[in-house]
């Protein structure tokens, strides 16, 4: 078992050469006055979300680029380690559907991470959020988001080196840009892998509901924990549910359980969100399911990984190793030790409350 990966910090941080950008390939290091001046004095009015980490803001450079700002909150040690983890993998990665890095501010004690604006939010504004009620995701956008999302993680998983466990795939770190096209953003939890090491024992991080069991039990990480929790959101993406839902008496129930009864009679289609009134592809429904099923098995070994998940949602036979089943799902129920342990940073630790910080925003605002 390796060791967890010990991020530079920041003064190495800053040191991060112009070529190490993104996509786009600009990030900068931005004063505090430019993103000052950029969000209004991080005015109430340009407050996009908040957290236990600090707060996003929308903001507007001097040349008219609409950016949001994440403002931590407090400087300790913690945050310094995920601040200079977060701009670490941004630094590295490049991918269509990864949130790249636009820049970032490290002066005297203040920490800001700078991203481009994405003017659709988040997915959880859409399923659950201010966005629910227009329903904007037909089926077709909301595949889309499934395969862009999963082949950001196989990216991570497979394609860039050391290989990066995300940690918090949810809802509310998938954003939208105009397109509806999905960036996988916040990386902030997440964990390097040094070359053949097959999985780490770390603290646990992340939103109840999205964790791996063999995560939020006992802290054991590996590429199969973004799996389970891509399978949630799978699932979440499908149904239109949340991965808790708080029941009559305060009860609470996971999306598994919920579904676990309807997979085993084969009622895949009767899953589909009521509020697409019907319109979908049956087949492709089905399809979604059962690879969401095999994601979310408790044992990691029964889980396939990102590539075939990625072909399985695109269509491609199943090879040998993952066949697509039409019995039970494995119910995975949280003790009492991981319900009463801090698992996140934020206020969405059972996925019913807050809407990730892009999504609290009054979007007409920002374009007064």
């Amino acid at each position: 078992m390796g060791s967890s990966f010990s991020c530079c910090g920041p003064e190495k941080v800053e040191e991060m050469p112009p070529t190490a950008g993104v996509v786009n390939n600009s990030w900068r290091i931005f004063t505090y006055k430019e993103l000052h001046n950029a969000t209004n004095g991080f005015s109430d009015d340009n407050k996009l979300g908040e957290g236990g980490f600090g707060s996003v803001y929308w903001g507007k450079t001097s040349d008219g680029l609409q950016i949001a700002v994440k403002k931590l909150k407090a400087m300790n040690t913690k945050a310094e380690m995920e601040f200079a983890v977060e701009v670490e993998v941004l630094g590295r990665v490049r991918h269509k559907n990864l949130l790249g890095l636009r820049g970032y501010c490290a002066a005297a004690e203040q920490r800001l991470i700078v991203y481009d604006y994405m003017p659709n939010l988040s997915l959880l504004s859409h399923l659950h959020g201010q966005f629910a009620g227009e329903v904007q995701l037909d089926w077709k956008l909301r595949m889309k988001i499934a395969i862009g999302s999963a082949e950001a993680l196989l990216y991570l998983h497979h394609e860039i080196t050391p290989h990066i466990i995300h940690r918090d795939i949810k809802a509310s770190n998938v954003l939208l840009n105009s397109n509806f096209e999905p960036l996988v953003a916040d990386f902030g939890f997440a964990k390097l892998i040094p070359e053949g090491v097959s999985h780490m024992t770390t603290r646990v991080k992340g939103t109840l509901g999205y964790l791996a069991p063999e995560y939020a039990m006992w802290g054991k990480i590996s590429e199969s924990c973004d799996v389970y929790s891509f399978g949630i959101l799978l699932l979440e993406l499908v149904t239109g549910r949340k991965p808790i839902e708080k029941l009559p008496g305060g009860v609470k129930r996971t999306i598994t359980e919920w579904a676990e009864p309807l997979i085993t009679r084969g009622k895949l289609t009767d899953m589909v969100d009521p509020k697409l009134r019907g319109n979908f592809d049956e087949k492709q429904v089905k399809q979604a399911i059962n690879v969401a099923a095999l994601c979310v098995q408790s044992e990691p070994e029964r889980r396939p990984n990102m590539k075939q998940v990625v072909n399985l949602l695109k269509g491609y036979e199943p090879d040998d190793k993952v066949k697509l089943i039409h019995t039970r799902i494995d119910t995975v129920k949280y003790n009492e030790e991981p319900l009463a342990r801090d698992q996140t940073d934020d206020d969405d630790d059972d996925g019913t409350n807050g809407y990730g910080v892009f999504s609290a925003l009054q979007v007409q605002k920002m374009y007064a």
